[in-house]
């Protein structure tokens, strides 16, 4: 498993039902904050977008889509002049999965598949916050083309309830995900995160033992010789790409991991601190209440309390 893939299990993104927006004329639907994110493609016409972060509206042509990552508002619209309705009873009133909008005597100015994606506890810790709010996906972009077929398949795999349906769209929202964040490390490479360190050779090579054995008692030498340069330059080009030292992010990484566990095994903490890279139990707890404000007893305890019931045991991330 590759850095990203593992975050991606982590985050447990799952593919929430699709729907279909068919706009006529003019008109304007202001959407309420996803929970999650929410993903849209236009299948044909245009129209706009417009949320809080975009300097302007952002047009909307055949085959383009896009991906918000904030759990903020966002208007589609056709017409700055339109009157600018809620989309919640709009969709209510056909059981969410599909809308029209605007005057239904004129013809259609835009069509659009849309889905929204859940994800885990800690998905915006993890991956979400590293994005920007709004990821745009142009239609002459690697893998959009494939974006309203997916988006479709999802959509018809939740209508039609068949075996296997929901497994298979949980995996077709990861492939979704996935090509979105592809094109978007692809022509953003400048930001710093951990996103973007995948794509420095060096960052890369360090990132990917981490994961591949988080608990080894790394250094910043030994990471330096795993990703075959000196210290200095890894330290500089790691905290270039992902905004902080590798040692840092190793720390990070260890306690999501742990938190991870204490949210889906019943493992002691114990042994959960040994798993994740901890020589006892007393300084994961300590680093652990540091990094996320509570004790890892508590932190299991106020999990399940959401959960309401306590969580199966899972097959750990690492062994």
């Amino acid at each position: 498993m590759d850095p990203l893939e593992e975050v991606l299990a982590l985050v447990e993104v799952r593919a929430q039902q699709a729907s279909t927006l068919t706009g006529h004329g003019d008109w304007a639907l202001r959407f309420p904050a996803p929970a999650g994110a929410k993903f849209n493609a236009v299948l044909s016409g245009s129209c706009m977008i417009d949320t809080p972060g975009l300097e302007r509206p952002l047009l909307l042509r055949t085959g383009d889509s896009f991906l918000l990552t904030r759990p903020q508002e966002f208007v589609l619209f056709t017409s700055a002049h339109a009157s600018v309705q809620k989309a919640s009873p709009i969709f209510r009133a056909t059981a969410g999965t599909s809308a029209e909008v605007g005057p239904l005597e004129q013809p259609v100015s835009a069509r659009l598949v849309g889905g929204s994606f859940a994800f885990g506890r800690r998905a915006r810790e993890l991956l979400l916050n590293t994005l920007p709010p709004l990821i745009y996906l142009p239609a002459h972009a690697e893998g959009a083309a494939m974006v309203p077929h997916l988006l479709n398949r999802i959509d018809r795999e939740a209508r039609t309830a068949g075996l296997g349906s929901h497994v298979v769209s949980e995996h077709l929202a990861v492939v979704l995900l996935v090509d979105v964040l592809r094109c978007h490390l692809t022509h953003h490479p400048d930001r710093a995160g951990w996103l973007q360190g995948l794509g420095d050779p060096v960052v890369s090579a360090a990132l990917r033992a981490i994961h591949a054995d988080p608990a080894r008692r790394w250094t910043v030498r030994l990471l330096a010789d795993a990703a075959l340069v000196s210290r200095s330059t890894l330290a500089a080009r790691f905290k270039a790409a992902v905004g902080q030292g590798p040692l840092e992010y190793l720390t990070k990484w260890r306690l999501e991991l742990g938190a991870h566990r204490l949210a889906t095994t019943d493992q002691t903490i114990a042994v959960i601190a040994d798993a994740v890279g901890y020589r006892s139990e007393a300084s994961f707890a300590l680093a652990f209440k540091r990094k996320l404000g509570i004790p890892p007893g508590s932190y299991r305890k106020e999990v399940r309390n959401q959960d309401g019931a306590t969580p199966p045991q899972r097959t750990p991330v690492h062994a």
